[in-house]
């Protein structure tokens, strides 16, 4: 079943473009399968945020997995997983983190190429990608190298720098490449030109807000939420909230779905 799942989701990165939405526990991801979403990512932000922690580095590899698996069971469709930057300081702990991952009926994973905000040596960070592909062959798991060149700045060309990352990154083994941060239409259209797989573009993280058709249209073909569905979420708690201190009033009930339709959504 995990191999057929792999091989659905892989097909979905060489059509022409599919919205991936990250959810951050069962009931999410179950919305959304519902809606007809045909992979669900997670969002390690997402994940943290519900459990009262920031993002970046609070939850651990243990508490991760097991609300990931939480996410696996609550729906039908293949799942992806963030996993940071593999949890841990050499490949070997990738590789570890990884196989756990597939071990729990994830069939892709993100693996970013920072820590504590800083690249990893180019070198490195191939290792890492190279010692994840071990663990988990093509055709069981769909290998996301995402690269921060853009994200976290610092380098001097960061379209030189991602470029030659994805190239290294998809030679160690990565059957597509994530580039957060990047959000001018011509650098995105130049990337798809010069990275030989599929390329994935997070919507909603940049001020710059380009719809997912135009990126279609860009050539890009995967466009993930990271945690902006959560952020939605969390903003509609603090403004019910907020009303409800201001004015006591429930306007923020409009619209919302009835109680007997919530329940229908998660009834077996």
């Amino acid at each position: 079943m995990s191999n057929d799942r792999a091989s659905a989701f892989l097909a979905l990165h060489h059509g022409s473009g599919f919205v991936l939405p990250n959810a951050w526990d069962p009931g999410s991801a179950r919305m959304l399968a519902q809606l007809g979403f045909p992979a669900i990512a997670t969002t390690s932000a997402g994940i943290a945020w519900s459990l009262g922690v920031p993002d970046g580095g609070a939850v651990d590899l243990d508490t991760m997995l097991e609300k990931v698996a939480a996410i696996v069971a609550a729906v039908d469709v293949p799942v992806t997983a963030d996993l940071e930057s593999g949890y841990g300081d050499d490949p070997q702990d990738v590789a570890r983190t990884v196989l756990r991952a597939t071990q729990i009926g994830v069939v892709g994973g993100n693996l970013e190429d920072t820590d504590g905000g800083a690249l990893f040596g180019i070198d490195e960070a191939t290792e890492r990608i190279a010692a994840a592909r071990d663990a988990a062959p093509r055709g069981t798991f769909v290998l996301n190298a995402r690269t921060d060149a853009y994200f976290f700045g610092g380098a001097a060309d960061p379209f030189a720098e991602t470029v030659a990352r994805a190239q290294r990154y998809v030679e160690a083994g990565a059957d597509c490449v994530f580039v957060p941060g990047v959000n001018d239409e011509d650098s995105i259209r130049r990337l798809v030109a010069e990275i030989p797989v599929p390329l994935n573009i997070v919507a909603g993280l940049a001020s710059h807000v380009i719809p997912a058709p135009e990126l279609f249209a860009l050539g890009v073909k995967r466009v993930s939420l990271g945690g902006s569905l959560a952020r939605a979420a969390l903003t509609a708690l603090e403004r019910a909230g907020r009303e409800l201190l201001d004015t006591g009033t429930l306007g923020f009930l409009d619209g919302a779905l009835p109680y007997a339709e919530v329940q229908r959504r998660f009834a077996d």
